[in-house]
């Protein structure tokens, strides 16, 4: 229709037909399409409109939740939202304050919209139960396009207000206390463990998919993370393709960034990974593989606690920007660190006596902030950390010292 109506145009401008005639074809044009449009014969049709009622779903959330007295009691918000209501609110009261997307506002008809506690409620569903951003629209009364722009500023928020205190790396006092316990269970200078994470990348793009496809046969993103036994992931680094193994990400990240500069702590062992011996010939060996294996679990079982309390990480990676992946991820570690502490009353280590009296007689590691040492210096701590000889006579030394350990118990 249009190209006929511009052709007809071009010609008669070249002709003697009057303005009249011209007007009244595009009159009736214009008639004719609207007359299609409310037929339903075109594809120009109007966006559908769904009047949600957003103000009845954030009645309904508050009073199952938040309510003095809730329909659902504590135990049942601290499973479905994986932490508890305090935590919750503070969470919201701080993202409220710092975006104000997650503000209530009215529209342009004087409409109030979507609260915070519909937005981030969304938004936890979603990392909680990695499900599809329609599926709270039912109950919470969001939108798809909207519930996924909530996710996305959700966990940018989420790293900018909580990231640079949950996601630290550890200072004087947190180094005195692990390397007490690390003592305790028999590993001099243990900060904890060291590992790698794969997470499926569903939507990766085509061209994308060879670099990002290693040993599982299909593309990831790669996290790596130190865990210490009471789950706390104490580093984080994400987003390496599939294809590298951990000596690759390892090269890559930055946990020995502090320690190559000469600003990290004065402690023993702190710049050499232990690895379990394979094949153990002999009882002290054998000894050793145990505690080891049985230490290195930490960093497993905060992966595992990780994947249990936000399934998004676990299942299918659905988003195409890998820096979208990059800040679920972080906000999801952010968030685990988060509860962590919040539940730690909940979940009281075994012997915090002995861990604390071993601190009391423990030299608190100082901290260095001189300034960054020269090119050879740095060099030098490199060739340290990778020393296979260091790393050996560190592996007899803890053979010894386990093995003493065991003989007098």
């Amino acid at each position: 229709m249009r190209p006929f109506i511009k052709k007809f145009i071009f010609n008669s401008s070249s002709s003697s037909s009057s303005n009249d005639e011209v007007e009244d074809i595009l009159l009736f044009e214009a008639e004719r399409l609207s007359l299609e449009m409310s037929r339903g014969s075109t594809s120009c049709e109007r966006r559908l409109y769904i009047d949600r009622g957003s103000i009845e779903g954030h009645n309904r959330l508050f009073n199952d939740y938040f309510a003095e007295n809730p329909v659902y009691p504590h135990d049942r918000f601290r499973r479905r939202f994986r932490m508890s209501r305090n935590l919750f609110l503070r969470i919201q009261a701080a993202v409220e304050a710092h975006d104000p997307y997650f503000r209530q506002k009215r529209n342009a008809a004087g409409k109030l919209g979507l609260s915070s506690l519909q937005k981030i409620t969304a938004s936890l569903r979603m990392l909680a139960y990695g499900v599809t951003a329609d599926f709270m629209d039912e109950y919470v009364r969001i939108g798809e396009s909207t519930a996924i722009t909530s996710l996305k500023k959700f966990t940018r928020v989420i790293i900018s207000i909580f990231g640079a205190e949950y996601l630290r790396s550890p200072n004087s006092n947190d180094i005195a206390r692990l390397l007490a316990i690390g003592e305790n269970r028999g590993f001099p200078g243990m900060l904890g463990s060291i590992d790698c994470m794969h997470w499926k990348w569903k939507n990766c793009p085509s061209a994308w998919k060879g670099m990002y496809t290693g040993h599982i046969h299909e593309p990831t993103l790669i996290l790596e993370a130190v865990a210490s036994y009471d789950l706390w992931i104490w580093h984080a680094f994400f987003g390496m393709p599939g294809a590298l193994n951990d000596i690759n990400v390892l090269d890559r990240s930055n946990v020995f960034s502090e320690l190559t500069q000469g600003r990290a702590p004065a402690v023993d062992f702190y710049a050499i990974f232990v690895k379990t011996i394979p094949a153990p010939q002999n009882n002290k060996t054998k000894h050793f593989v145990r505690c080891q294996e049985s230490a290195r679990k930490d960093v497993e079982r905060a992966f595992g606690v990780l994947q249990s309390r936000f399934v998004i990480v676990r299942g299918l990676a659905r988003y195409l920007e890998p820096n979208t992946l990059n800040d679920i991820m972080i906000a999801c570690v952010v968030l685990h660190n988060m509860i962590v502490e919040d539940e730690r009353h909940l979940h009281p280590q075994l012997d915090n006596n002995t861990y604390e009296d071993i601190e009391e007689g423990l030299p608190t590691p100082t901290v260095t902030h001189d300034r960054t040492p020269e090119f050879q210096d740095f060099i030098d701590r490199h060739i340290g950390i990778r020393s296979r000889d260091v790393h050996s006579q560190l592996q007899s030394d803890l053979v010894e010292h386990l093995w003493n350990i065991h003989s007098l118990a």
